[in-house]
């Protein structure tokens, strides 16, 4: 897709990407558990008579997840419980009500992967039977992938009192919403970058894991840098609070909002060290190489 750049489709990327070597083979190779033709009953639809009346839907899942441990143990607590994932499903069809099977599929994706911690990615297909169209049409159907997808997110500051900021970011990172902190790096003090004519900085990075897509985890963080009275006056100037995605899983997105990697960071130790620090065998997707060489050649 082009938009002003490129961009790699992150939504094929799959989840876990940047978790290194080992890491990245094996969540491309995530096992699958098929759920299909699930019927279930429920008030979903435009017109009033369907929301009052309600109708049968069929729901077809695949569960993405590793079933290795629970296949050499013999062991349900390794794996994803379909039983309690179709369960879970029928109960969310019965308890919402939505016009669009779109808004039920990507609120149910949404709840399964919150409520299934073994479950990396799902992809969801809800079946309409008969829709009321007027015209002899069997069914239609919406379907989707999800999934969780692996963020460093680097935080700076150099205004005001920086720890607090700092803490504030990272705080507001933890409640927001689909989004979990895996990891928090050492802080570090750091001379200017750039504009080398203003305080020093305090720098750190952060890893996590979103259900968030990269422009709506941007949409966040500039949210939470707004809330920490972040002004965009001067170009690498001050800041009290600064978020930058450096790695989103591993894709390449280069538009007028948002570039991904961050274009610079292979020239920033203030990047590299907590980075390193985090995922020393992470790999630049566009460079080939990893951060503890990018730090090292720096």
């Amino acid at each position: 897709m082009e938009a002003g750049g490129k961009v790699k489709a992150w939504e094929e990327t799959g989840a876990g990407k940047t978790e290194g070597t080992a890491d990245m083979e094996r969540n491309r190779n995530l096992d699958r558990i098929h759920i299909r033709n699930l019927e279930v009953f429920g008030k979903h639809g435009v017109l009033p008579e369907e929301n009052r009346l309600g109708q049968k839907f069929r729901i077809n899942a695949v569960l993405y997840t590793h079933t290795r441990k629970a296949g050499l143990k013999d062991d349900l607590t390794k794996t994803i419980h379909y039983g309690e994932v179709s369960r879970f499903m029928t109960s969310f069809m019965v308890e919402h009500t939505f016009q669009l099977i779109e808004t039920a599929a990507e609120q149910m994706a949404r709840a399964l992967l919150l409520t299934f911690p073994a479950m990396e990615k799902i992809r969801l297909e809800i079946e309409k039977p008969w829709a009321p169209i007027g015209l002899p049409l069997e069914a239609v159907s919406v379907e989707i992938q999800r999934g969780w997808h692996h963020v460093f997110v680097a935080l700076g500051s150099n205004l005001g009192n920086r720890e607090e900021y700092l803490e504030q970011g990272i705080e507001s990172l933890r409640n927001l919403e689909d989004c979990v902190v895996e990891q928090v790096s050492e802080i570090l003090a750091t001379r200017p970058y750039g504009m080398t004519e203003q305080p020093d900085f305090l720098n750190g990075m952060v890893k996590l894991r979103t259900l968030l897509t990269p422009w709506e985890l941007l949409e966040q963080l500039h949210r939470i840098e707004q809330a920490a009275g972040r002004e965009r006056l001067v170009h690498w100037g001050p800041r009290t609070l600064d978020l930058d995605i450096i790695f989103y899983d591993d894709c390449v997105i280069d538009t007028p909002e948002l570039t991904i990697p961050h274009p610079d960071m292979q020239n920033r130790e203030f990047v590299l060290k907590p980075l390193t620090e985090l995922a020393p065998w992470i790999r630049h997707p566009l460079l080939g190489k990893t951060a503890a060489r990018l730090l090292e050649e720096l």
